[in-house]
């Protein structure tokens, strides 16, 4: 029987023998990684078995790479992997993990069951739950918190989450309330931000939600992101690079002069309406910028000029209010609804 697969997704790898770093598109089963050099090849360049593997996040090895997690093999053979934001790394990190500690039991892959470990009512749904705290009118407000010289976008507190449960009467008291949290924590709805709530969550074989006003969450599938301070020379860049993240990832990007198609790490952001393109495997200085202000956003099933790569599905354009056409491509259908909405909704209302 085929091991399952678990996760999917672009991320940069360093060569096993040079020193150079090149995104790749990796695929995590049960029982290792397989990286490929394009998501639409047949076979991977290199498998990583994950039995008797450990693994270190943040791997900080790196200097300035500050988004590296690092897989060292049984036979003490070093792989690292670097993501393209925080969140991102951590999911990729806990699903490793998670596998790596299901073949040292001798177990098939799950994610850790809420209702069996903290006693959850069947009658219980948490996907509604969820659903209902992310209602934009009577849900948990989302806001940009300060802590510890960073600032959180679109989080909130674990005592607003508590205090949300019981003012809704979704439960009667902390005990239940700090009971659901857990369960949504658990389940993947919720996600630490902080560094308290980072280690409530990792704390043993059981995640911890903190009912603390310092410890920080956001919504799985929302645009959080974390900052340092900037400096004064900072505040001073450009009006484009004002606006809050909304979305970031990596996404397939046609090249205008060559038409070939390149592994680029996208971030959107609001007021002003841009979104930045950069090489993942390097720095942070962009490579270009899309002015969403009045663009067009559509899903399109055929790119002209794309004989140079292999090409096939989850397609869309940014026409912008200059009639410029960029073509991207996501690695799923799914991906693609989501950068559809959010550059759609970044391109009416940012300036």
């Amino acid at each position: 029987m085929e091991p399952r697969q678990i996760r999917e997704g672009y991320l940069v790898k360093k060569g096993t023998l040079l020193n150079s770093w090149k995104a790749v598109w990796v695929v995590l089963s049960e029982d290792g990684v397989e990286f490929y050099k394009k998501k639409t090849d047949s076979s991977p360049k290199g498998m990583i078995p994950l039995k008797g593997a450990t693994l270190i996040s943040p791997c900080q090895d790196f200097g300035k790479r500050m988004l590296v997690f690092k897989i060292t093999t049984g036979k003490k053979q070093d792989h690292f992997f670097q993501a393209s934001h925080v969140e991102e790394r951590e999911f990729w990190v806990k699903d490793m993990k998670r596998a790596i500690t299901c073949l040292e039991g001798g177990k098939k892959f799950a994610r850790k069951s809420t209702r069996r470990s903290i006693r959850l009512p069947d009658k219980v749904n948490l996907t509604e739950l969820y659903t209902l705290m992310k209602d934009q009118d009577d849900g948990v407000k989302e806001l940009k918190l300060e802590q510890e010289n960073r600032v959180f976008n679109h989080c909130f507190t674990g005592a607003t989450v508590v205090e949300w449960l019981i003012s809704k009467e979704k439960s009667r008291n902390k005990a239940e309330a700090l009971m659901l949290a857990t369960g949504l924590l658990n389940e993947g709805f919720l996600q630490p931000a902080g560094d308290l709530s980072k280690e409530g969550a990792e704390s043993g074989e059981q995640s911890v939600f903190l009912d603390q006003t310092t410890a920080l969450y956001y919504f799985a599938d929302s645009g959080f992101f974390c900052e340092g301070y900037s400096s004064d020379e900072d505040v001073l860049l450009k009006q484009e690079f004002r606006g809050n993240i909304v979305k970031q990832g990596c996404l397939l990007k046609q090249g205008h002069k060559r038409k070939n198609w390149k592994v680029r790490k996208f971030i959107l952001r609001d007021d002003p309406a841009f979104v930045h393109y950069y090489d993942p495997t390097k720095g942070d200085d962009p490579l270009g910028s899309i002015h969403l202000r009045g663009s067009v956003i559509t899903a399109v099933e055929h790119v002209p000029d794309a004989k140079k790569y292999d090409i096939d599905g989850n397609l869309f354009e940014i026409i912008t209010s200059d009639e410029t056409h960029y073509f991207l491509q996501a690695a799923t259908v799914e991906e693609r609804k989501e950068w559809i909405k959010a550059i759609q909704a970044v391109s009416k209302s940012g300036k």
